[in-house]
């Protein structure tokens, strides 16, 4: 809905005028003086346009009495302007723009006068600067600030005050930006006070819309149990946050800027009374609580896995009393100690699926790219577009899945430079899955922990990628290649999640995919196996995999060749009960019994 002064009417424009494609209001634009650069502009006026504006623009070094004619005629909602020469220069030319305003009754940008247009201003930082000197500006854009700033403007929370701009649950702050993503980055350093002022510092950046703060390991396993915590460990891993107070410090210091979304790891024991807390003291904005870990599995904690697993789900049915999201971080675990592919693909749905049965409405999906750092673009891409959909299989009126992306931490090399192409790459390719939540990771991960600083550069870098995408990617999730592994991993997922169903206790009437017995039975016997479990007491640990053309597949080492899901798990269980059903046929979704 635009229309280009020297063009004349474009048909959108006829039929916003007839009331039937417009209801935001007109968005007038120019640049102004000798000044010749509309990029910015043009920007401005193409976001407008995607909100619902109807938008008029002017063109290059315009005339100020053209301009303030052009106001008077037109009667724009909004005027943008549009200046990136001297800042000396700008200051004459906005107090004679000012000037002619006032004498056309057309300034004070809306305040005086409620029929007024407001002003808004885009500029170099200098420029930017003596701008709002003037008064003049409702709104100056210095180019800093992204798209999702003017977006936020234009639809009208740019006009609000303090928190009250910045919703405060996931879905709603999810919801204000759309079709841009909300920005998560986790920060956590080895001193408290450190910690709250980068939290600070930050909020004041307005980078983030979600911080999730990284508390250290003896946190995360004995925060309830202080005799428990080895002092050789404080700040290892995270912050040593040690009281409920100390939470609550970490908040205060985001009540600023851009008034961020706090949430923190979930401690690897006492889970449950670790998010009241969180609830209690920082607002919390989701909980991830994984099914399978956090225990003797990975050594996090030295619980058994049948008790983490009932302990877990425990947790999401808490977190779903209280109308908090989850995020079951469960298949990008396995991907990280060289599971196959399928198996972090069945993972995933099993995660879901236990969200789900507690009773969880809002879940959150977790999709971590370059895992192992090996996988190739394009069967990492089927692999993500396969969990995919199998949890969307679930989704119905009572159950409602949000799309997080996040490059894998073991991908990153230690050179910054490579390191930085990595999380842009990365980020574009994550695109492609149209995330509702982009987990930023700062390319600094695999040589110290991320510092305010480095997250503000790490989130340019990815909003760069981010910004590069909505402007249009071919749809390379079509790809016959994309496709063909994608098919493959959903038919490798079911005959797993029939395998787990095959090993239910005799007798039992609980569903296997939430059984506790069931999910350590398939651990044990190496239905859900990882190259890296090998040793462990409670896991079979024998399972081979390969990098086979960029995905992560089952090996026969003796035969030297690749082995299938159907024919790894037949070997696996035929001394006990024969070959595995093949599963459901390809392109289905699980069986509609599985999912209800």
């Amino acid at each position: 809905m635009s229309r280009d002064m020297q063009s004349g009417e474009s048909k959108d424009m006829a039929a916003c005028r007839r009331g039937t494609a417009c209801s935001r209001g007109k968005v007038l634009g120019a640049a102004i003086g000798d000044c010749v650069h509309v990029a910015g502009v043009y920007n401005f006026l193409r976001l407008a346009d995607e909100q619902g504006y109807e938008t008029i623009f002017l063109g290059p070094a315009v005339p100020l009495e053209l301009l303030v004619a052009a106001i008077g005629r037109e009667r724009p909602d909004i005027v943008g302007i549009s200046y990136r020469l001297t800042p000396e220069a700008a200051r004459r030319l906005l107090e004679a723009l000012k000037k002619m305003l006032g004498d056309a009754g057309l300034d004070d940008a809306g305040h005086a006068n409620a029929a007024n247009p407001r002003y808004v201003f885009g500029g170099t930082p200098p420029v930017a600067r003596v701008a709002r000197e003037t008064g003049l500006f409702e709104q100056v854009f210095d180019g800093s600030e992204g798209d999702e700033a003017t977006v936020r403007y234009l639809i009208g929370r740019g006009k609000v005050e303090g928190v009250k701009a910045y919703p405060q649950t996931l879905v709603e702050r999810i919801r204000s930006i759309q079709p841009y993503p909300v920005i998560r980055h986790h920060f956590g350093l080895p001193s408290l006070e450190e910690t709250v002022e980068g939290v600070r510092r930050l909020a004041e950046a307005r980078v983030l819309d979600v911080i999730s703060i990284g508390p250290d390991q003896n946190a995360q396993e004995s925060f309830f149990r202080p005799a428990d915590m080895d002092p050789r460990q404080d700040g290892a891993g995270g912050v040593p946050v040690r009281t409920p107070e100390d939470f609550a410090a970490i908040y205060e210091a985001s009540r600023r800027g851009n008034y961020p979304l706090l949430r923190s790891y979930s401690g690897t024991r006492d889970q449950i009374r670790m998010a009241e807390m969180l609830k209690a003291t920082m607002n919390l904005a989701w909980g991830a609580i994984p099914l399978m870990w956090y225990n003797v599995l990975d050594g996090r904690s030295s619980r058994p896995l049948a008790q983490s697993i009932r302990e877990a789900q425990a947790a999401m049915e808490w977190h779903a009393r209280q109308g908090i999201p989850v995020e079951v971080n469960e298949a990008h675990h396995w991907s990280l100690r060289d599971a196959p592919d399928g198996v972090a693909v069945a993972m995933a749905f099993l995660a879901a699926y236990n969200a789900k049965k507690a009773g969880v409405h809002d879940y959150i999906a977790q999709f971590m790219f370059n895992t192992p750092p090996a996988t190739s673009p394009a069967m990492d891409l089927a692999k993500m577009l396969a969990k995919l959909e199998l949890i969307s299989s679930l989704e119905d009126e009572g159950f409602r899945v949000w799309r997080e992306t996040r490059t894998g931490l073991l991908s990153y090399p230690t050179d910054m430079a490579v390191a930085k192409g990595q999380l842009a790459s990365s980020v574009l390719l994550q695109m492609a899955l149209q995330p509702h939540i982009v987990h930023v990771v700062a390319h600094t991960e695999a040589n110290h922990a991320a510092r305010p600083e480095d997250i503000e550069e790490a989130v340019k870098i990815a909003r760069g990628a981010i910004r590069a995408a909505l402007m249009g990617l071919p749809d390379v999730r079509e790809t016959s290649l994309v496709m063909r592994r994608k098919q493959e991993l959903v038919s490798d997922a079911r005959v797993i999640l029939d395998a787990i169903r095959k090993v239910a206790p005799s007798g039992s009437e609980e569903d296997p995919w939430t059984c506790p017995a069931t999910l350590c039975r398939a651990v044990e016997l190496g239905i859900l196996d990882a190259p890296h479990l090998k040793g462990n007491p409670v896991a079979r640990g024998n399972i081979v995999t390969r990098m086979v053309n960029g995905a992560c597949r089952a090996w026969d080492p003796s035969a030297g060749r690749v082995l299938s899901e159907a024919e790894r798990l037949a070997r696996l269980l035929d001394d006990r009960s024969g070959a595995l059903p093949e599963g459901p046929a390809r392109g289905d979704a699980p069986r509609a019994d599985s999912v209800a």
